[in-house]
């Protein structure tokens, strides 16, 4: 995210999506026997899912009772213009998995019943047997 001369990177509060490149974590998943192929291609279609609803749109970043992580990322629920939360979008398209990291844990209730939607429809992540069985 742009702020006027500064670029900030956005973790974005209560979801998890998967990696979508190179890292510590996709070789921590791969080390208990998941497939790092299939982590990536998931990985970069939730990658891309996001670019194509985001890039070049305002939006506004609401933040809970954390506002940076330990690497120094702001930590935010993303709004769209249009009243859109797009982190449950995330959920809602399968695209992400829920991710509670307290204290930051506002829309929690909210998020839960749209992975499990999204888990149950089979939709983005979920679609394969990977995911299903606890891996994403």
């Amino acid at each position: 995210m742009a702020r006027g001369t500064r670029i900030d990177r956005v973790r974005l509060i209560g979801i998890d999506s998967p990696e979508a490149h190179e890292s510590p974590k996709l070789d921590r998943q791969v080390a208990s026997g998941r497939n790092r192929e299939a982590i990536l291609a998931l990985g970069r279609t939730a990658t891309a899912f996001t670019r194509e609803r985001l890039a070049g749109r305002r939006i506004e970043l609401e933040f809970d009772v954390e506002t940076r992580d330990r690497f120094g990322r702001l930590l935010a629920y993303v709004w769209l213009a249009d009243g859109t939360l797009f982190n449950a979008t995330l959920l809602e398209a399968g695209q992400a998995r829920l991710l509670t990291i307290p204290p930051n844990v506002r829309y929690v209730e909210r998020f839960r019943p749209l992975e499990r939607q999204a888990r149950e429809a089979h939709r983005g992540l979920w679609a394969s047997d990977d995911a299903r069985r606890g891996g994403s």
